[in-house]
């Protein structure tokens, strides 16, 4: 049987792309378009392969792959991403990757990725740079850094991107299933913990972290 792959990419041309490319040797189960629905999908659709990007709307690939590799640790998480900084990198296999693959070159990259993914082996990207290409650094057992709110709870991660992006406190309220005056106590302990006082000092806490892309 050829093995289920999800997709997730917030460009709906990048996804069908990815689809195209993939679509000979691995059925494609379905797309998503940002990291809640990724995880909605995987749960409902329980695949082989999730292939995603660092940057998405609403849960970003960080994240989004912390969530999967606890709750479906036999997933193989393959990021196709134009992120290649090495800080990018080391977040994403903390979190749980195989693979990292650069979007510029992922028609010849991605399926031996996922390869050697499915083989238990890891995979990165030559457009990284040969420092990029010592695992050593890229231990799993590393403890989190502070690249992407490494030192916040997942609640606060997930309320801090969606602030950052300029979402109400009634559109994250809706969002995460909690009330607004849970949404305002996420922000105000955010506040409180990261020394800030205004939502455009928290935007550029999110920013500067990649937990939101620029």
């Amino acid at each position: 049987m050829r093995k289920r792959v999800l997709l997730a990419d917030d460009h709906s041309l990048m996804l069908e792309g990815l689809a195209r490319l993939l679509a000979d040797e691995f059925e494609v189960v379905g797309t998503a378009t940002n990291g809640h629905k990724l995880l909605e999908r995987a749960e409902d659709l329980r695949p082989d392969i999730v292939v995603l990007d660092v940057g998405m709307p609403e849960l970003n690939g960080i994240e989004t792959a912390r969530r999967l590799n606890h709750s479906m640790p036999w997933v193989k998480i393959v990021f196709v991403t134009q992120q290649l900084d090495p800080a990018y990198l080391r977040a994403a296999f903390n979190a749980g990757a195989a693979a990292y693959v650069a979007k510029q070159s992922a028609s010849t990259e991605l399926i031996y990725a996922i390869h050697m993914a499915l083989s238990s082996r890891y995979y990165v990207t030559p457009h990284a740079g040969t420092e990029a290409a010592d695992f050593s650094r890229f231990n799993p057992s590393m403890n989190p850094s502070e690249l992407f709110g490494g030192s916040l709870t997942p609640r606060q991660r997930e309320v801090l991107q969606m602030v950052a992006e300029g979402k109400t406190t009634k559109e994250i309220s809706a969002a995460l299933g909690i009330s607004p005056k849970t949404v305002e106590y996420h922000r105000n302990c955010l506040m409180n913990q990261l020394g800030v006082r205004t939502t455009a000092e928290l935007t550029r806490y999110a920013v500067a972290r990649g937990i939101v892309s620029t």
